[in-house]
């Protein structure tokens, strides 16, 4: 029985990073994959933001563009770096 409880609390914990910015996934319509390794959020308002390669939400300026993964050129319309943030940290504090 010991065992068990011992390989339940393993398995969760190494579930846990699983479930990072899994907020700011439901919240988006569509996620594009960055060049430099970063994601693009657009979410369901048509707002965008976006997070750097190392899962950071990052300031973009409003009217300069980022590069897609597959080459495409996008404009950064809105930025709501705020609001990735604190999709990102949900469910993660302490």
């Amino acid at each position: 029985m010991k065992s068990y409880i011992v390989l339940a609390t393993l398995l969760g914990a190494l579930s846990a990073p699983v479930f990072a910015g899994d907020a700011a996934v439901q919240a988006a319509k569509e996620m594009i994959p960055l060049a430099d390794g970063g994601t693009l959020y657009i979410f369901k308002d048509g707002l965008m933001a976006q997070e750097d390669r190392f899962g950071r939400a990052t300031y973009q300026k409003i009217g300069t563009s980022v590069v897609a993964k597959d080459g495409r050129n996008i404009a950064i319309t809105s930025n709501e770096v705020a609001r990735l943030y604190s999709l990102l940290r949900k469910g993660h504090r302490g």
